[in-house]
């Protein structure tokens, strides 16, 4: 039931959508059902916004209702599988943006976090921002020794007014649950909880430094992408002082030009940049439009990126960022029943849907786009095309997936701007390929066995115990139905099965453990002889494994 406490929020928003005509909104998503009774109350269509597109009244609409609705509309405009690609389009548009507060609470708020003056803190501190959003505002500085900073400052009171605000948005996202007819695919309540996520993070500038801080790690060469450098002495939860960079935006292509900059190479890559975020190192810039990604102006021979703004960073879940890399690999090789079958093996769909249909739709959808050549087919469209398919063979949505989906449409969008005839194809298969390999290649895996020895030698000691209390456990089960012949002979078996699955367990797993000893503690035998051992540890599990009866 909606909390009454909400009700006059509620109306509120269902006032600003009217106004904007957009009752098929609220008719077709059921939002407001109980309140239809106050319909005649709210307010009635402006007749200046009766000629605007539907998308366009909808962005008007979400900017007037304040910064949470904008950042809903962020995230929705990622969501093409879900909505219609004009209003998808227009969604891209919102900027969260807002007026500056005064520069002198900035100061305020910066002395009080940091336990200091701003004299003592910065040789110059700029009370004019250089840019203001909804969470955060920013100010350049000069840090006693010279050198440019830049302070993030989050806004005064910013911390009730998001979680007010969230809890009306959790209240609509209740009332799409019960009331939409597909709520069960879409999930709304989860895709609220994405959204506060995102914000709970936002509200953390600590956090935000830390995120700043591996990223630059993960590319620490600065060839490709470079991040500017975190002064934690100067940082707390609300404040984040960084180096300051100069650079363009990506998509001012006349200054890009003007530099000399060669755009392909650019725009290759920033694809690559990207799968190695996300495939290499699991952590990936999620909000990455032309403003948060710039151009190096003095990088000519070799382009690179500057990375701005880490309030919003995305991983996945290890076993969704495999079948992802799985399922984009086997779209690049057109693998078509492969990839219903990683959907089904993935979970994201029932394991009762029949893989050959499954197959057929993909087909379908794919092979029109491979008519054309392949620097002329978006990947990020082709994606959504088949999220939109596979919703009729009940696909469950990922809400984990959100963020991936709005940065592979920014990095694709950034990539064609640079270069309108980039084959992002060509360019991602090889890099993805590569990185797949290197990370379940079987030195890495030694690597990652090394790590658990000793845990594994920990828990060795238990296993003794373990098979003694099995056997146990089968004898028990004997004695219990020895009065019935067939039922014995099967628990017999069943017996004999158990122990030659514990003893070539037992002895796979000291092979394996041997193997990673080996490799730690006697490095200088080289890589082979800790791979043999590790392939006849395999081969004793597979060995004792079970066989279908």
């Amino acid at each position: 039931m909606t909390p009454l406490r909400v009700v006059p929020r509620l109306l509120r928003v269902a006032s600003v959508l009217l106004a904007y005509q957009l009752d098929e909104l609220v008719d077709a998503a059921h939002l407001f059902r109980p309140l239809k009774l106050l319909r005649p109350l709210l307010s009635r269509p402006r007749a200046d916004i009766a000629t605007l597109p539907r998308g366009e009244r909808l962005r008007l609409a979400l900017t007037e209702l304040g910064p949470i609705f904008v950042k809903a509309g962020q995230v929705l405009s990622t969501r093409r599988d879900l909505v219609p690609a004009d209003i998808a389009d227009e969604l891209s548009l919102l900027q969260d943006q807002v007026a500056p507060f005064a520069g002198s609470e900035a100061r305020a708020i910066v002395e009080v976090e940091l336990k200091a003056s701003i004299d003592q803190l910065y040789a110059y501190f700029d009370t004019t921002p250089l840019a203001s959003a909804s969470i955060a505002q920013v100010h350049a500085a000069t840090l006693h020794d010279g050198r440019e900073v830049v302070v993030k400052v989050l806004r005064p009171g910013i911390d009730a007014r998001i979680a007010r605000d969230v809890k009306l948005l959790r209240s609509l996202g209740e009332l799409a649950q019960r009331w939409h007819p597909h709520a069960d695919k879409i999930r709304p309540l989860d895709v609220v909880a994405e959204v506060e996520k995102m914000l709970e993070n936002e509200l953390d500038l600590q956090r935000e430094g830390a995120s700043a801080s591996l990223l630059k790690r993960n590319f620490d060469s600065g060839v490709d992408l470079y991040v500017p450098a975190i002064h934690w002495e100067l940082t707390s939860a609300r404040v984040l002082t960084l180096e300051r960079v100069h650079g363009v935006s990506s998509d001012d292509i006349a200054a890009i030009d003007a530099a000399g900059i060669d755009r392909k190479a650019l725009a290759a890559k920033g694809v690559r940049v990207f799968y190695e975020q996300v495939f290499r190192d699991n952590f990936f810039h999620a909000d990455a439009h032309p403003g948060n990604i710039w151009v190096d102006p003095t990088r000519l021979t070799e382009p690179r990126f500057i990375a701005l703004d880490f309030g919003i960073m995305g991983s996945l879940p290890e076993a969704d960022q495999y079948w992802l890399a799985q399922n984009f690999i086997a779209l690049f090789e057109r693998d078509y029943a492969r990839i219903a079958q990683l959907h089904v093996a993935a979970g994201w769909m029932p394991a009762e849907v029949r893989l050959d249909e499954l197959e057929a739709a993909v087909r379908t959808v794919c092979e029109p786009y491979f008519t054309r050549p392949l620097s002329q087919i978006s990947l990020a469209e082709l994606v959504v095309k088949l999220f939109q398919t596979a919703r009729r063979f009940e696909l469950t949505l990922q809400p984990q997936l959100i963020l991936l989906q709005k940065t592979l449409l920014n990095i694709e969008g950034v990539g064609r701007m640079l270069d309108p005839d980039i084959d992002i194809w060509a360019v991602a298969h090889p890099v993805l390929k590569r990185i797949l390999r290197e990370r379940y290649s079987p030195r890495r895996t030694l690597r990652e066995m090394r790590k658990r020895v000793p845990e594994w030698l920990h828990s060795a000691p238990q296993f003794p115990e373990l098979v003694r209390d099995a056997l146990r456990q089968v004898a028990r089960g004997e004695q219990r139905e020895r009065s019935d012949p067939k039922l014995l002979g099967l628990m017999h078996d069943e017996a004999r099965r158990q122990q030659r699955l514990l003893a070539s367990g037992l002895l796979g797993g000291a092979l394996l453990i041997g193997a990673a000893l080996l490799t730690s503690l006697a490095p200088e035998y080289g890589f082979w002889p800790a791979a043999l051992v590790a392939a006849a540890g395999l081969l004793s599990f597979a060995i004792g494994w079970p066989r279908s009866r």
